[in-house]
């Protein structure tokens, strides 16, 4: 499923990579753990955290995920924007929880 449809049907605000929301969403992973996302997270997974400093970019590109949703209303710090701009990673953000986003996330793929 594209990226465009599941920010659309989760009503996620887009921070950043708006141009690049056809990007397919094979299925998601929830982590704040940086070396658990590392060791666990498949290409294409929409990431699912409440991180919001430039490193979780750097996650983001080396496993070549899909983009990250940043939850609880958190808001990415402005050096994770402009990192995400230069590499080509979408950051939206919601005010739901994890738990939401990531059940909503599950119905939608499945």
């Amino acid at each position: 499923m594209e990226l465009s449809h599941i920010a659309k049907d989760l009503n996620l605000k887009i921070k950043c990579g708006e141009e690049l929301l056809g990007r397919d969403v094979s299925g998601g992973y929830v982590g704040d753990l940086l070396s658990d996302v590392m060791a666990n997270s498949k290409e294409g997974n929409l990431w699912i955290t409440r991180q919001t400093h430039q490193n979780i970019v750097a996650v983001a590109s080396l496993k070549d995920l899909a983009g990250i949703v940043l939850v609880q209303g958190k808001e990415p710090d402005v050096d994770a924007l402009e990192k995400a701009s230069k590499e080509g990673i979408p950051i939206l953000v919601t005010e739901l929880s994890s738990f939401d986003v990531a059940g909503k996330l599950y119905t939608l793929l499945s």
